[in-house]
This record gives structure tokens, sequence and C-alpha cells, in this order.
């Protein structure tokens, strides 16, 4: 590539003589160009591999310092296998300015593996720190609801990850409800908004569930969701959550304590919101195998029914009496026969007792001519005693009664002083 070259100027730069910008330009590549080739040592923040070469980023180990790189095809085929996002390595770099478009670039010559990067042991030091505390533990993760009224959102405003989510979950069930909380989703902003949205919705009894949401992007640019402070958040919201960061390569630990991690916010959209076109679909179905069901358990109850009634037990009901009706009659004149002898023998009975009766009855005793005398009061004479002359009695005969007055008393004759 043949180097754009700028005529040059004797003497420093004044309002009156003003260099060039071409002048200017290649001052600063002559500048740049007696730095010569360094070796520095970074972390690998991005990686990422077009048309055969790498384009990327080397953050410093200790303060918020990044340069881009580019690795050619030819050198990138000398380097070490494997290399990638969140590697510490050294790498010898040459800086170089573009005259013609004025932007610098770092090309790589070599790069060698150090170790783990810091973020990455930083990392994975939380992630094992979390994991001991259970809170990646399935059996602590909720389920979502089915069909959630309100849905809280946290994600930046305006953003691809915001339309997504509201766009895609309107589709599919149009009267579906946001509470959005705008949030910065990277850089020094991003930790303390992303917290305060969570609990915000948290505790908004309206909210059914909570999506965290951002449109992907490297590394560096995701490590708020791997924040301790976002991540326990998300772990005391009592409300479901789902991440939806967006990034496969890379997994935040926000993926791992939520309560269901979706691959970007359009899938966090579409699990949180269920189709109401597919709903539809399957109640219609659910319906028609129901009726089906019942209909097909009623014919074969009603052909059942219909079997029992045909058979001839049931046809008609005379049998069970014909069948039985010599062993009736044989009962009934049993029945009757029993009956009479009661009957007669109860007859008898009576009648020996009606006699006893009789004979032992006072009327009997009347009946053979005697009679029964009685004072006015009622009281019963059994001798002559005690009766005075002219005194009245009654007399009961068999059939009937008498009045009388009593002589004098006789004197008692000598049979009675010898029966007395």
């Amino acid at each position: 590539m043949t180097e754009f070259a700028a005529p040059s100027t004797d003497g420093p730069a004044t309002a009156e003589s003003p260099w060039p910008v071409a002048e200017l330009s290649q001052k600063i590549k002559g500048y740049i160009d007696r730095l010569g080739s360094v070796w520095v040592e970074g972390e690998i923040t991005q990686w990422g591999v077009s048309g055969g070469n790498v384009y990327g980023k080397l953050k410093d180990l200790q303060v918020d310092a990044t340069v881009s790189f580019t690795v050619w095809s030819s050198v990138k085929a000398k380097l070490p296998a494997g290399l990638a996002q969140g590697d510490r390595v050294i790498a010898l770099v040459k800086a170089n300015w573009w005259v013609k478009g004025g932007s610098l670039t770092m090309q790589v010559f070599d790069m060698r593996r150090v170790g783990l990067g810091d973020l990455l042991e930083r990392l994975e030091r939380l992630r094992q720190q979390l994991r001991g505390e259970g809170l990646f533990d399935a059996a602590r993760k909720q389920r979502l609801p089915f069909l959630p009224q309100c849905i809280g959102l946290v994600t930046g405003k305006d953003s691809d990850a915001e339309k997504d989510v509201l766009r895609n979950a309107q589709l599919r069930w149009p009267n579906v409800r946001f509470s959005v909380h705008h949030s910065a989703v990277q850089g020094d902003r991003a930790v303390g908004e992303l917290v305060a949205g969570i609990r915000a919705l948290d505790a908004d009894p309206e909210v059914d569930v909570i999506i965290v949401a951002r449109g992907g992007g490297d590394f560096q640019n995701l490590l708020p969701f791997s924040d301790e402070a976002v991540v326990r958040a998300a772990a005391a919201a009592t409300t479901p959550l789902v991440s939806a960061i967006g990034h496969e390569n890379d997994r935040p630990l926000l993926d791992d304590v939520a309560d269901l991690r979706a691959s970007t916010p359009t899938d966090a959209a579409k699990r949180v919101v269920p189709d109401v076109g597919e709903e539809l679909a399957t109640m219609q179905q659910v319906r028609s195998r129901m009726l089906t069901r019942v209909t097909g358990a009623i014919a074969t109850e009603v052909d059942r029914i219909a079997a029992i009634r045909s058979r001839p037990s049931l046809a008609s009901g005379a049998w069970i009496v014909d069948s039985r009706a010599d062993e009736l009659t044989r009962m009934v004149a049993r029945g009757a026969e029993l009956t009479a002898r009661l009957v007669e023998r109860a007859h008898l009975d009576l009648g020996e007792r009606r006699r006893q009766l009789r004979a032992l009855s006072p009327q009997h005793t009347l009946d053979r001519g005697y009679a029964i005398v009685q004072r006015a009061d009622g009281a019963v004479l059994r001798g002559p005693a005690g009766v005075i002359a002219d005194e009245p009695l009654r007399l009961t005969l068999a059939e009937g009664r008498l009045t009388a007055r009593a002589d004098a008393p006789a004197p008692p004759t000598p049979d009675a002083e010898t029966d007395s």
C-alpha cells in the first residue's frame, strides 16, 4: 500500500502559518513510528475473527485502559491455538497511524498466553462462592406464571432489547401489560441502576414476572450482569426472574441465579408470554377430544344397556312369577291350612275357658236358685246376726232384683248350732 506523503513545512505552526492536516498527520506518524515494537501485557476482552483476521481489544490488568488490536491472518497462523476472550497474554505490538484516515491501530506480531485473565479469575471465584451458598440450586428456582398479567422489564431505554420484548410479547398476547424500568446496561452506572430496577419491580405487587434484558455485547460490556450486587438482588427477589442477556459465548452469573435463562430478549418474550393463537387452538383440540371421548362413552353405555335389556330375563318379567307359581300355590294352601288349625284350636280353647269361667261365675250359683241378700248400704248378709226387724233388704236373683223387709230374727235351729 502506498503511503500518503505531505510536503514538509519548516518552522512551528502559527495562526499566520498553520500546518496542513496532512502535515500534522504525517508528523504524528513519524512520532509513533519512532516508538517501534513493544511487548505489552493485558487481558483479551474481545476476540473476533473476520476474513481470517482477528480484531480484538486488550485491557490493562490494573486500571481501566483498553486498546484495540489487529492480527493479520499471516500472523494468526503462528499464534498459539485456542486464544480467546478472557486470556491473559503478552503481545508484541507496533502502533500504526493511518495518515489518510487519521486512526491508530495496534498491529500484533506475536502473542503468548500468560494465564487465566484477572476478570475470569474473579468471576470464577465469585461463581464458586455463590454456588456454595446454594444460589444456583434448581430447588430454589420459581416457576413462571402461565399467563402473567403484568411483566416487569429492566433494560436500556429505547434499546433493541426493549423493542424486541415488547413487540413479541404483545404479538403473542395483546392484553399483556408491562412495567418498564430503564437502566444503564454497561458502564459505571449499570450496576446500581440494575439493582434498583430489580428491587423496584420486585416490590410492585402487580408485577408477576421480571425480565432483565440486553441485546448481547462483548465480554467487558456484560460485566455488570456478573456483578455480585446484581446477582444477589436477583437471588433475593420473590418475583420469578428471567435473564435475557442475549450472549451465548459468555454466561453472566445472572443467568445462573435467574429462575429462567433465555438466549435472547425475543426468546424471553416467547417463553414468558403464551401465544394466544396456540392456546386457543390447544383448547379447541382439547374440547374436541373431550367431546369425542364423552360421546364414545355414552354410545358404549347405550349399547350396553340395550344388550342387557335384550336378555330373556329382562325382556319379560312374567317368567319369574310363572316359575314360582306352583311353589306359591303350595305356600298359600299350607298357610291357609295352618291358619285354620290355629283358629280351630283357639276356638276350642276359648270355649273351654268360657265353661270354666261360667262354672266359677256367681251368676251360675244364682241360676241354681240362690239369691244374694244385701243391706241398703250394699253390704252382703251372711247370716241373721245384726239384722233388725223391718230393715230394708235387697235381693239379687238369677233374673233380676227384689226389695224386702226383714222380720224379727228367728232363733237358731239345732242343725245350725250343730253346724256351727
